[in-house]
């Protein structure tokens, strides 16, 4: 049998690509997942399905997984700005975000738990935010957003006003940054990969709609 086209190769892996970031956007992750693997196993060329990849196993918890991905990406992309603001998820230090953000969270007796849902926050979200430019001249504007994120996520009675003179930003930039913190990462409120406390509220939301299923279905019955 004859080899495919390229061309055809090409298209059957974006094909793959697109269904994948339909999945992405619907938190089918392990589709997507799938679905980005294929792309780069027939294109295994394009910067741009490794990096979707990374993204989609970011999302998914799959560390080490989204690493070798973006490894993967790096050595086909080259655009210096995106190496720089990926290499640094490989460096043992913190960077100027991770360090204004510790000192802001210790500093106010946050546990450490919080601080780390913090710290991987802004992990995830430096890979979900894939090509987009993001403005780096003051750090501490993220660690604000970051910190307040995690608060409300948590149930601690903060303000944007608090936080920005804590951090000394504006309350606009720090605004800013936690609407695309939420957007880009799809946080939603008690959201499971950052909450913290003992008994998480969503609980109650899936047990009764889980309830209500049954009670459905029982009334439904002949």
């Amino acid at each position: 049998m004859a080899a495919p086209k390229t061309e055809e190769v090409k298209q059957k892996a974006e094909s793959y690509n697109v269904e994948g970031l339909e999945c992405y956007d619907k938190w089918e992750v392990e589709d997507a997942i799938r679905n980005f693997r294929e792309a780069v196993r027939l294109a295994p060329d394009d910067a741009e399905y490794h990096l979707n990849l990374a993204r989609a196993r970011a999302r998914f918890g799959q560390w080490d997984e989204a690493l070798r991905s973006l490894r993967d990406f790096l050595e086909l992309e080259p655009d210096t700005r995106l190496h720089e603001r990926f290499r640094a998820l490989f460096e043992v230090g913190m960077d100027p975000v991770e360090s204004a953000l510790t000192r802001g969270m210790t500093g106010q007796g946050i546990p450490l738990e919080e601080i780390s849902a913090a710290m991987q926050m802004w992990w995830e979200f430096r890979i979900a935010a894939g090509r987009r430019a993001l403005s780096m001249r003051k750090p501490e504007i993220w660690a604000a957003a970051l910190d307040y994120t995690v608060r409300k996520l948590n149930f601690r009675q903060v303000t944007q006003k608090e936080l920005a003179m804590l951090y000394d930003v504006s309350e606009g930039a720090l605004r800013s940054r936690y609407q695309d913190l939420v957007n880009t990462l799809d946080i939603m409120p008690c959201d499971y990969r950052y909450f913290r406390g003992e008994k998480n509220p969503l609980d109650m939301l899936v047990q009764a709609a889980m309830m209500l299923e049954r009670l459905e279905k029982q009334f439904k019955e002949p």
